[in-house]
């Protein structure tokens, strides 16, 4: 005998039980609409699925940050089916329990997808920014930190990039790279210390089309205009 533990239910399930037609009729008319649902409330809760994996290197012996959302939003819509369907017999069919098992499993499998994605793309952006640091402290020239490829170039009051930046700065103050390469690091490691995500560079066009290097982050929701 196997044990079915869904919306703090326990429920006994007999091992190879046959569903057949039963299982499809129900998957077609029953759970399939709680399915979408299930998925949106996935997706309506991306931020906190982001902040628990954020924190779980703090708790190493916690539970998986997916498993614990996924669990979470299958106990919405576990009350959610039973307001909905008080007339109905409660679902303690083994066939029909067996049913929402399976797509808590397919939930939790695409929550892993998800964190794994999460992973590669701050694996790839803290690449992206140790290049440019790295280009920072190598020589005299400065990383452009919109395409992370090429030096910018500081000439007169202007500060442009092959990649097609083009910035000019106010006379007065008299930017050279050795000012811009100070500017990038202090905002940057400033940024550091409230907040692990790698920030991110544009560049935005003003009410008079003037153009700004623009720094701003997704997770903190900070931004910070450079030049």
């Amino acid at each position: 005998m196997t044990h079915l533990c869904f919306g703090r239910r326990f429920i006994q399930r007999p091992q190879g039980a046959e569903r057949g037609d039963k299982v499809a009729a129900l998957t077609a008319s029953v759970c399939s609409a709680p399915s979408k649902r299930c998925m949106e409330r996935l997706r309506r809760s991306r931020a906190k699925l982001l902040e628990r994996y954020r924190q779980a290197g703090e708790r190493a012996c916690g539970p998986a940050p997916g498993a614990l959302l996924v669990q979470e939003v299958m106990e919405q819509e576990w009350q959610a089916l039973q307001a909905a369907q008080e007339s109905r017999p409660a679902l303690e069919d083994p066939d029909e329990l067996a049913v929402l098992e399976e797509i808590q499993q397919e939930l939790i499998l695409q929550e892993q997808s998800v964190l794994e994605e999460y992973e590669r793309s701050l694996q790839f952006d803290e690449e992206c920014l140790n290049a440019m640091l790295d280009g920072l402290d190598a020589s005299d020239k400065v990383i452009c930190p919109v395409c992370r490829k090429n030096n910018l170039t500081v000439r007169n009051h202007l500060v442009f990039c092959q990649c097609g930046l083009y910035i000019s700065t106010q006379v007065s103050c008299g930017m050279t790279e050795e000012k811009l390469r100070s500017l990038l690091e202090n905002t940057l490691t400033e940024h550091s210390h409230r907040c692990f995500h790698n920030p991110e560079f544009t560049v935005t066009s003003g009410m008079e089309e003037e153009t700004s290097l623009l720094m701003s982050c997704p997770v903190c929701d900070s931004w910070t205009i450079l030049l």
